[in-house]
């Protein structure tokens, strides 16, 4: 790279690139950049120009910022068994890996920011009243269902709220350029899902419910043992293991919630759970399936026997086109209790995801699109190239496999776009985003819209990123766990892929990453691990929304069946990720 700038010289004007030409440009606002369009053909108008603004420069000089980072403190159990209530526990510590460089002393003094943003991924917001939810398979596998689902709302704006107290970047201080969300935005690919998660990050008036706007209408108020029931005092099998009678849980969870928007651009990437129903099933269009979503009938109980099977073929991606579902639903049509019809529960297409993201409705403070253009609506592509600062470029990708099953993969036509977008930007560091990782892109099913075309795996991709030089990092999400793994190839060739745990399990976490160069030819990646703004202790009597958000938290953590290992370990969390300049 012939030119670096550090971000606070960068954000105060426009640089147009000539490197950009080929794609096709459209000018952001201060520290965001351009565009790149999907395809070479379109080039966008002035009249596309999305309206984003950055957070101004900090004066100089700038300071780290570790205020509301893990790197203060985290939440951690209290107490040795049970039922654990959760407290502020030490701050996790920044670990320096140099699998791919060897740091050098003295670079703090000589660094500039390339860049900084917020990563958001695995937000899973729930209409948890939705008639085709899975919650039944709990029979078979205690962590099917979630004691804390009815909580992702009022979590995800907490979260929103932390990035916006956020007075720069953890390392740098440098101000932060935007967020992104890596995919599962929603958890049922519901339309009342979608214009949740849109307002959640834009800024809006929410209400988590949907059928019968008087009361909750799911398994937390069906009287069965499986699921935890807050607002009864009889005794469950959540209750058998500690968890609290809270009364007005369900009327709370329902309730209004006021979400402020992020006071940062916002980007968007689009996972299975976003582009598939219940984020497995290549069904769209299916006219039992459909009609079942919006109608009055929900199943909540089946055997362990039959969860078992109905899990396996899920797993085993033996269903991908949910005819064996679609089965098991008429077969145990008898059990099923009447609920409210909604036509908000419908499923949502690959258009109506890009047409929310275009609503000027939900733009807040841009970019227009969060990164979508008409060009991905007339081209039917969820994938586009953005600028980040004057030296980076941003590259979101579409990892959902249309076939079905809730591993990805990616298309030839979008991997040599990919290939192309790098090679035209070769000027430019990139930063690759998708929701699956490399290990999770193993399913090859042919997209139904394009049979013909062949799918490519994560090794392909890690093929393809390896050869060439400008490529940092690659930010993924699906996983639910912190785990960041270096990739190196012949020629010097390397970057690292960091994957971020989900904000619906424990820890429930956020990614800040930095860029710099640190002027002795190596640059880090510095990334660090934020939690939501509500408090770690919980007070069962509060019910306000942020005392919903800090309960969210503490349900998660006792999820029975839910893993204690998904924060990862100290070289996946907070960290300086070394390599040389090239």
């Amino acid at each position: 790279m012939s030119r670096t700038r550090s971000v606070t010289t960068s954000t105060l004007g426009v640089h147009r690139r000539t490197v950009l030409a080929a794609a096709g440009a459209v000018s952001l606002s201060a520290g965001v950049g351009y565009a790149l369009r999907p395809t070479d053909s379109q080039a966008a108008t002035a009249a596309e120009a999305p309206a984003a603004t950055s957070r101004e420069a900090a004066p100089a000089p700038l300071a780290p910022y570790t205020k509301g980072t893990t790197l203060a403190s985290v939440a951690a159990p209290v107490g040795r068994s049970g039922y654990r209530r959760l407290g502020d526990g030490p701050g996790w510590k920044r670990v320096v890996r140099e699998e791919l460089a060897a740091p050098r002393s003295g670079r703090a003094g000589r660094r500039t920011t390339l860049a900084a943003f917020v990563q958001f991924t695995d937000l899973h917001l729930m209409d948890v009243q939705h008639p085709l939810r899975l919650e039944f398979l709990r029979a078979h596998d205690p962590h099917a269902w979630r004691p804390h689902e009815a909580l992702t709302v009022p979590g995800a704006v907490s979260l929103v709220e932390r990035v916006n107290a956020l007075r720069g970047a953890p390392v740098t201080g440098a101000p932060l350029h935007f967020v992104m969300t890596t995919g599962d935005n929603t958890d049922n690919n519901a339309h009342s899902e979608l214009e949740w998660f849109m307002k959640v990050m834009s800024g809006g008036r929410i209400t988590p419910d949907s059928g019968d706007p008087r009361h909750y209408e799911g398994v937390q108020n069906s009287g069965l043992k499986l699921y935890w029931q807050p607002g009864s005092t009889a005794r469950d099998g959540d209750k058998a293991l500690g968890f609290p009678y809270l009364k007005g849980f369900l009327a709370a969870a329902t309730r209004e919630v006021r979400s402020p928007g992020l006071n940062l651009p916002w980007y968007s990437t689009v996972g299975n759970h976003d582009a598939l129903p219940l984020g497995c099933y290549g069904s769209h269009g299916d006219p039992y399936l459909t009609e079942a979503a919006i109608g009055g009938r929900k199943l909540m109980s089946v055997s362990a026997a039959d969860a078992k099977k109905l899990q396996d073929t899920i797993k085993k991606a033996t269903d991908p086109k949910a005819v064996g579902y679609r089965d098991f639903l008429k077969a145990h049509a008898r059990s099923m209790r009447q609920v409210t019809p909604d036509e908000q529960r419908a499923p949502y297409t690959r258009a109506d995801y890009l047409k929310a993201h275009l609503d000027p409705a939900h733009q807040g403070l841009g970019p227009a699109g969060h990164g979508y253009s008409s060009a991905n609506l007339d081209a039917g592509t969820q994938y586009y190239a953005f600028r980040v600062s004057e030296d980076v470029i941003g590259i979101s990708l579409d990892t959902t496999d249309p076939g079905g099953h809730y591993e990805g993969s990616i298309g030839t036509a979008q991997l040599k776009w990919l290939d192309r977008t790098l090679k035209d930007n070769r000027d430019s560091y990139a930063v690759v985003f998708s929701h699956h990782t490399s290990r999770t892109m193993t399913n090859t099913r042919p997209d139904p819209d394009r049979p013909g075309e062949r799918r490519h795996d994560g090794a392909e991709v890690v093929s393809l990123l390896s050869s060439h030089r400008n490529v940092l990092a690659w930010v993924n999400g699906h996983i639910h766990r912190n785990d960041i793994t270096p990739h190196q190839a012949s020629g010097g060739r390397s970057f690292w892929e960091i994957s971020t745990a989900s904000h619906v399990d424990f820890p429930q976490l956020a990614r800040v990453v930095e860029l710099v160069d640190n002027k002795d030819g190596t640059l880090s990646v510095f990334t660090t691990l934020v939690e939501s703004a509500a408090p770690h202790r919980t007070d069962h009597a509060d019910l306000s929304q942020t005392g919903l958000a800090a309960l969210y938290r503490e349900l998660s953590y006792n999820a029975p069946g839910a893993s204690k290992a998904l924060a990862g370990d100290a070289v996946d969390r907070n960290t300086e990720l070394v390599l040389k300049k090239r």
